[in-house]
């Protein structure tokens, strides 16, 4: 593919708002992970929380959008200058030429489940107030952060699971490719809800504790929330060398299973080789690898072994969901953001609260922060049903 200039880029995760508070805690070695106390939520577990979303509803004139996911999406744009280079760029290119890709997994379902507790007892119906299409709707956080930065290009929704907001990457570069739009706002947004919570749990994935990744005695998942989002443009003028660029995609689909992945990784690898090939880079290229990592069984030893057979135990690895939890549709974008973010610092972050190794597992996974050169990050994002993403990131100069 030919490279893409990530002209922008923001954050909200439990980390905090913003790229420099998510950036120092990662250096510092904070998690954002806590004993769950999402509304009345039973379940001994942890979750990764971003902090008075209740109390900070969506602008007055798209209240008909007000919900949990789109707070949480308003809250990321208006971090980090995001708002104001998307502006700039629409004055460049046009409204109508500025495309939104955007991934989630249950958007704003939790509206749903509040209006289905207030149903009315007779009739069975929903409240008056209920707005499917503002909320619940997978569409909506596109309509919603395509209405709220005034643009009026192509948009969708990749809803995907785990992979979403990775693979709207891939989206964005073919439309941009094919000339349907000049640049492209892309990212993710997932929220808190109940069926991720007790849905996750009847699985047996929902760990007790706050996960830990490659760890011998992981056991589960801790789930996040979380908003990122990218301005993607072509590169029209020699960049800055520290400008960081999308480099690669790769995409696949094993199909394995609903909900467990291939044992031997096989769709994980292939998506890791077509983002290497479509990067025109070598397994050597790569400095650092930003892990799905999840603190599942299943998941890691199947990653591990995608990642072993590609780059055998050279590269150093880490998963970041110790420190944010499992993101689900806005993983992807965020730790490709964490990924751009590892090589503006020179910086690697070691795993959190993973006391020993699996030693089953191969890869060389980092426990303690690393500081160093970084020029390009391969990130892995990989969803149920075997929907696998990989990107890769790297430094201009």
């Amino acid at each position: 593919m030919q490279p893409l200039q990530l002209s922008a880029y923001t954050l909200v995760t439990p980390l905090g708002a913003g790229l420099n508070a998510t950036f120092a805690a990662l250096r510092d070695g904070r998690s954002g992970l806590k004993k769950c106390d999402f509304l009345d939520v039973d379940l001994d577990t942890y979750t990764g929380r971003v902090a008075k979303l209740e109390d900070k509803p969506v602008r007055a004139d798209l209240a008909s959008y007000d919900c949990r996911n789109n707070r949480l999406a308003q809250l990321g744009i208006e971090q980090d200058g995001f708002a104001a280079a998307v502006a700039s760029a629409r004055e460049r290119y046009g409204r109508d030429r500025i495309g939104v890709f955007l991934g989630t997994s249950t958007s704003g379902i939790l509206d749903t489940e509040l209006a289905y507790r207030q149903r009315d007892p007779e009739t069975g119906s929903l409240p008056a107030n209920f707005n499917y299409a503002g909320s619940h709707s997978c569409y909506s956080v596109a309509d919603f952060v395509q209405k709220s930065l005034d643009l009026a290009g192509p948009a969708m929704v990749v809803s995907t699971a785990c992979s979403s907001s990775a693979k709207v990457f891939g989206n964005a570069a073919r439309m941009i490719q094919i000339g349907l739009c000049d640049a492209a706002v892309v990212g993710g947004v997932d929220s808190l809800c109940l069926t991720t919570l007790y849905g996750f749990n009847s699985l047996g994935l929902v760990s007790s504790h706050a996960c830990r990744p490659y760890d011998a005695d992981r056991d589960g998942i801790s789930i996040g929330e979380a908003a990122g989002f990218v301005l993607l443009e072509k590169i029209t003028a020699r960049p800055d060398p520290d400008t960081i660029l999308l480099l690669g995609v790769g995409e696949s689909s094993d199909a394995y299973h609903m909900s467990s992945p291939h044992p031997e990784g096989a769709g994980a690898r292939r998506a890791i080789q077509d983002a290497l090939a479509d990067a025109n880079l070598k397994p050597s290229d790569i400095d650092y690898i930003n892990l799905h990592g999840t603190g599942t069984k299943a998941n890691d030893a199947a990653e591990d072994q995608a990642v072993f057979n590609t780059f055998g135990g050279d590269v150093p690895c880490s998963s970041t969901k110790g420190a944010t939890g499992h993101l689900l549709g806005a993983a992807g974008v965020s730790e490709a953001i964490i990924s751009a973010l590892c090589i503006r610092n020179g910086f690697m972050p070691g795993g959190l609260n993973t006391q020993q190794i699996d030693p089953a597992l191969h890869v060389q996974y980092l426990l303690q922060n690393r500081q160093q050169t970084v020029n390009r990050v391969l990130t892995n994002s990989l969803g149920f049903g075997g929907s696998n993403c990989s990107l890769i990131l790297g430094r201009a100069g």
